[in-house]
């Protein structure tokens, strides 16, 4: 009897053991070095007609494309899951593959402290406008001439967080460190637990109302361009900015007229609308903090929390769930393993472990 196989799409960069395992259990493709137009003509041609799953990674996108409804609609009939190795998963058109019955995963909460690290970096360099004296400095011209604008303390400053998933209460739980103020506005109101303390507001009065706002949403239709000029118009005059979730959530052009109005006094940026290419007039303003989406690109993480990686580390289990105990990984290589255990899940069992929320309810 041959064995279900999955094909890998990009390459393991970290978890090689790990992979080395899952090719001891099932049949593993991986084609080398394919550009879009030979992939879709070898699953056109019947090449990958007995693959069920596919382990995709973020990077595959700079030789594949995008994994958008051309690509889904070439995969061979064999094909079930997608299980994508991202928080974010706006390359996947997941209404394309739930049209197809192909199930689709992704690895949350894995990234949520890293990310939340770089969230709460940005949002203390903007605030206190670090940048025009850190560039200075670089130029061997101390704080520069004429001085940087006096920056913002933290402390008592409202925080409105746009999406209040895993990563969006881990920034909350880390603002209040600097005891900020919280509040959110997400999909739809957490429960009491979750909640936490932080005040639920409606999109129009987080916008109008804070002092520092964070974008923490998944990029797809209904967020694309969630702030542009309309909402900036709506915020306080001297407002901050802070992006790590996608970069098409933002109008990069309309941040970049309000940063040079003066009605965004700074902003801190990890994603952008067109990666790797970022708006020159984000580039050329010293005002400006700017990261290349390294969000997650550190090799300690204090929790994971995918249940697969736990499974293997350690962890113990109370009436309402498992308790995480805090371990040492490294955040990419907790990545790919996550996406390996909805690889194992899918041809295993028929299910993945993490399925993507638009999925979650999906026969």
């Amino acid at each position: 009897m041959s064995r279900p196989k999955v094909l890998l799409l990009g390459e393991i960069e970290h978890a090689h053991e790990e992979w080395q395992r899952v090719a001891d259990d099932f049949g593993v493709v991986e084609p080398a070095g394919l550009h879009r137009e030979e992939f879709l003509e070898q699953c056109r041609s019947g090449s990958y007609d007995d693959v069920e799953a596919i382990l995709r990674t973020f990077d595959s996108a700079r030789r594949l494309g995008p994994f958008d409804k051309e690509l889904i609609q070439a995969l061979p009939e064999s094909i079930n899951f997608v299980c994508h190795n991202g928080a974010g998963y706006d390359q996947v058109d997941v209404s394309a593959c739930t049209e197809r019955g192909i199930r689709v995963s992704n690895t949350p909460t894995v990234v949520n402290d890293a990310t939340a690290d770089t969230n709460m970096f940005l949002i203390l360099g903007a605030s206190r406008g670090f940048n025009t004296g850190m560039m200075a400095l670089r130029q061997k011209r101390w704080r520069g001439q004429p001085l940087p604008p006096l920056g913002h303390d933290l402390e008592g400053k409202m925080l409105g967080i746009l999406g209040m998933g895993g990563i969006g209460r881990n920034l909350r739980d880390k603002a209040r460190a600097f005891r900020m103020k919280v509040q959110y506005w997400n999909r739809n109101r957490l429960g009491p637990e979750l909640e936490a303390g932080a005040e639920y507001v409606d999109f129009d009065r987080l916008i109008r109302t804070s002092d520092v706002i964070s974008l923490n949403l998944p990029l797809n239709e209904g967020t694309r361009h969630i702030i542009s000029t309309g909402e900036f118009d709506k915020m306080k005059t001297g407002v901050v900015i802070v992006n790590t979730a996608r970069g098409a959530v933002m109008d990069e052009a309309a941040l970049v007229e309000a940063l040079d109005s003066g009605k965004v006094f700074s902003c801190g940026l990890d994603v952008y609308e067109n990666e790797p290419d970022v708006h020159s007039g984000l580039v050329d303003n010293p005002k400006v903090m700017l990261v290349p989406h390294m969000g997650t690109w550190t090799l300690e993480v204090q929790k994971l929390s995918c249940l697969g990686i736990l499974g293997r580390i350690g962890y113990e289990t109370r009436a309402n769930g498992v308790r995480h105990i805090a371990s040492r990984e490294q955040t990419q290589k907790a990545m790919e393993m996550c996406a390996m255990d909805n690889v194992r899940a899918a041809l295993g069992v028929g299910k993945v472990k993490n399925p993507v929320i638009e999925q979650v309810d999906m026969e």
